[in-house]
């Protein structure tokens, strides 16, 4: 017990070395993270904070758009693609979406690395219809070759327009 309270209290400690906190906060953090500590060998799970529901305003949806990042509504970091992020917080694209009332069209990847992943599918060629290009021209078969089919009796493989 009184290694729990240790282990706490510096994390506590860490905490509020780079956060600010009210001092009539600091109770109530210690005893949330020593319970946490406390229950971890019991295999209860500790107690998550709810994910925030409240709807963004249309400013706010905005700002987070960047041409380089796009703002993550969870954690306020910037990220070139929301994938990664929100599977790691166990979130879909669809239910972030929903959580934060974001519309349909909301990206889920920057602007800038969209049109460079855009830009190099491009440059390998990829993106063109197969059914716009044209059948490549099959060569005749040369003059000397045909001599050679004929003599080994394959002339009817060989045959020409």
């Amino acid at each position: 017990m009184d290694r729990l309270l240790e282990f706490a209290t510096e994390i506590v400690a860490s905490y509020v070395s780079s956060n600010e906190i009210a001092p009539d906060q600091l109770p109530g953090l210690i005893s949330s993270i020593f319970a946490s500590l406390s229950g971890l060998g019991q295999g209860v799970p500790p107690e998550t904070a709810p994910a925030p529901s409240r709807k963004r305003t249309p400013a706010e949806i905005k700002r987070s758009i960047t041409p380089g990042a796009l703002i993550s509504f969870i954690d306020g970091r910037p990220y070139k693609m929301l994938k990664r992020h929100l599977n790691a917080n166990g979130l879909s694209f669809a239910q972030y979406r929903s959580v934060f009332g974001l519309p349909d069209s909301y990206p889920s990847t920057c602007e800038e690395y969209s049109k460079r992943r855009s830009d190099l599918a491009v440059a390998n060629g990829l993106g063109l219809l197969s059914r716009n290009r044209q059948p490549e021209q099959i060569d005749p078969i040369p003059a000397p070759m045909l001599d050679l089919t004929e003599a080994l009796g394959l002339a009817q493989w060989a045959a020409t327009d």
